[in-house]
Order: C-alpha cells, then sequence, then structure tokens
C-alpha cells in the first residue's frame, strides 16, 4: 500500500518547512544523504511571478533545499523550460533570490544522454543531470492542463527532456494523448524520483499551464515516494474522476497503481475548474481533413494581446505557424495539437477554440 501526505501550509509560514521535513522524513526514513548528489526539480515552464501560479513557488523549493543541506547533500535545482532563457526564469519567479544564500548551483538541462526504455519507447533521450542524479526530487505546481487535464507529477518530468526535444516528442506522439501519456509514464519510469511534492498551496484551474490560467488559494502541498499515488490522490482531491487524466488513466491500465492510504486530512475541493480540453480525431481516415480543419479544437491568437514574439513558430514542432503580414498564419493540416504554443506563450496570448462549424455540431450534441 502506498502512503500520500496532505499538510496544510502557507508559503509565508513555518507549518511549510514542518510540511516538506514531515514528508521528507517519512518517504526518505534511515536514507542516508551525506555526499549525495541531490537534484530538485521544479516547474519552471516560463518567467512568471510567483503569484501567478505558473511555477513552483520558491519558498517551496528552498524549504526542500535546506532539509537537504542541512542533511549533508550536494544540491542542484534544474530544468529546461519550455520558453525563455534559464537565467531569466530564476530571477523572474523569485527563485535565485530565494537560494541565493543556501550553498547550492543552478543547472539548465542542456547535455542529453540516451536512457533505455522498457515500454513502447525504446530509446529517449534525457537530460544526463537527472539520469546521473543520486536522488531526484520532484516538485510540481497543481495546475491545470489544456491537452492532460491536471499537470502533476509524473507531467513535471517531462521537463527533463532538454529543449526542442520536447517538441519533437509532441510530433511523434500527435494527436494521441494516451500514447503522450505513456511516454511521461516511461520517462517517470526511468528517472524514478525518491520523493515528489505537490505544491498547491496556490494552485492554478482553468486553461492551464500557463499564463491564461487562473490561480487559486487551496493551502495543500501533497508528497510521497510513489507519483502515481499521489496524482490519484490529488485528481480526486479537486473533485474529478482520476481515470479522466490520461495520465492516470494509462497508469492504471499499466498496473502502476493500487491501495493508497492518506496520512492527513484530505480536503475536497468544489468547483475546480478544468479546461477545455482538446478533441481526438475519430471517424474514418478519409473523413479526418475535414474534422481537422472544421469540427476539431484549435490554437488561435488574440490579436489584441499577440506581440509577434514568434516563440510559437520556434516551438511548434510541425512548423503549421507561420507569419502573414503582420499576424499569425496557421495551417491546420499540418497541425497535431499538441498545444505547445498555447502553453508557453510568454503573453498569454494563444488559445484552443473550436471552429463555427465544429460550436455549431456539438452544440446540437448537447
Amino acid at each position: 500500500m502506498s502512503t500520500v501526505f496532505i499538510r496544510r501550509a502557507a508559503y509565508d509560514s513555518p507549518s511549510l518547512s514542518a510540511a516538506v521535513t514531515e514528508i521528507l522524513d517519512s518517504c526518505l526514513g534511515d536514507r542516508t544523504l551525506t555526499g549525495v548528489n541531490a537534484l530538485v526539480k521544479p516547474n519552471l515552464l516560463a518567467a512568471a511571478p510567483p503569484e501567478a501560479a505558473v511555477t513552483t513557488h520558491p519558498a517551496v523549493v528552498r524549504a526542500v533545499c535546506e532539509y537537504l543541506v542541512e542533511r549533508g547533500a550536494s544540491v542542484t535545482v534544474s530544468d529546461s523550460p519550455g520558453v525563455g532563457a534559464f537565467r531569466k526564469i530564476i530571477r523572474t519567479t523569485g527563485l535565485e533570490g530565494a537560494l541565493r544564500d543556501l550553498p547550492l548551483s543552478f543547472a539548465e538541462f542542456e547535455r542529453k544522454a540516451a536512457a533505455e526504455g522498457k515500454g513502447h519507447f525504446k530509446k529517449i533521450e534525457l537530460a544526463a543531470g537527472a539520469l546521473e542524479a543520486d536522488l531526484i526530487i520532484n516538485l510540481p505546481k497543481l495546475k491545470t492542463h489544456s491537452q492532460m487535464g491536471l499537470t502533476l507529477g509524473v507531467k513535471n518530468l517531462f521537463g527533463c527532456v532538454v529543449g526542442m526535444e520536447k517538441p519533437r516528442w509532441h510530433f511523434r506522439t500527435g494527436v494521441d494523448i494516451e500514447m503522450f501519456a505513456r511516454l511521461l509514464i516511461e520517462i517517470h519510469n526511468i528517472l524514478r524520483p525518491a520523493v515528489t511534492i505537490i505544491d498547491g498551496i496556490l494552485a492554478m484551474e482553468g486553461q492551464g499551464p500557463g499564463k491564461r490560467g487562473t490561480p487559486r488559494e487551496l493551502g495543500i502541498l501533497a508528497g510521497s515516494s510513489d507519483t502515481f499515488a499521489l496524482d490519484f490522490t490529488v485528481s480526486r482531491m479537486v473533485g474529478i474522476d482520476p481515470l479522466s487524466v490520461p495520465v492516470n488513466r494509462v497508469a492504471h491500465s499499466m498496473g502502476l497503481t493500487g491501495e493508497i492510504s492518506i496520512d492527513g486530512d484530505l480536503p475536497e475541493v468544489h468547483d475546480f475548474a478544468m479546461p477545455r480540453m482538446m478533441d481526438l480525431i475519430f471517424g474514418p481516415s478519409f473523413m479526418h481533413g475535414f474534422m481537422r480543419r472544421h469540427l476539431t479544437m484549435r490554437p488561435v491568437e488574440e490579436r489584441e494581446r499577440c506581440r509577434m514574439c514568434l516563440e510559437c513558430i520556434s516551438h511548434c514542432p510541425v512548423d503549421a505557424i507561420t507569419t502573414k503580414g503582420d499576424r499569425l498564419h496557421f495551417d491546420y493540416d499540418k497541425c497535431i495539437r499538441c498545444y505547445c504554443c498555447v502553453e508557453i506563450c510568454p503573453h498569454a496570448a494563444m488559445k484552443s477554440t473550436r471552429p463555427l462549424l465544429g460550436r455549431l455540431v456539438f452544440s446540437f450534441r448537447k
């Protein structure tokens, strides 16, 4: 049976350090940390202040790093952000300032190394720093995700895929959400974090995981040495069926979930706003082109917000976005609906919507 720890906490309170210590002590047990090469992997999606709830709060990262340093570990804080310079992101998120006085290092994931998978993916290139670490502490943010429903512990480790390899993997898995979920599970099972602690003190609901999401205060830290059990539990906490989250559903089908014991009081979060989810292509193959153009959800830009920074173009894995005059142009026949552009847009100018014909068809279905 796997244990999931639920603790009430606030960023500016001693309760945070106490909660982190309890969770880590319980999960690590008598493990000696002296001289251990410990990797701390927060969610550093983009340059955003802590109050935007886009990234793991610096106070949570600091509490974990203090714990590891005090026990003699050699600590590195790393990620491969979706968009923007790593140094700018750790400054804007407050992480650099929060950790300045601790004896640790920051290191963007840049060097890759091949890892052998055991499922559908026989070879996956991941960050060498993650593969070489003796101990990984995984620190995701509790957020919604327009493609995967929620982004929790398993999904956070996709940040160990280096740089532009991320959109390439989106291209390989295409519109098959379950195949992408299998990739995320395979990455998790290669890296095997010792502990995952989800920052749900200030969570994100709505059209996450980027700047279009809405911060929501929940006041919760949730942790476990079993990431699958943790993700199941947090899904239940926000009031949704865990099996409606693709990663949970695929993990369950693979026999990776079991009985769960809750240590602490699991709150019931009401009216947690989930994102509008994109459609999978369905029906006979000769209709797919028509449906992609006229029925299925697709990314678009809001012209009043778009600053033509072209980050969406640089991250599109299939080159489906170009410019036409002073605005963006989308080739929806090429678009694989991975929504990388929505996720990484630094100005919250990208959103998913359904074409007019699609809105009419689906309104009748209701």
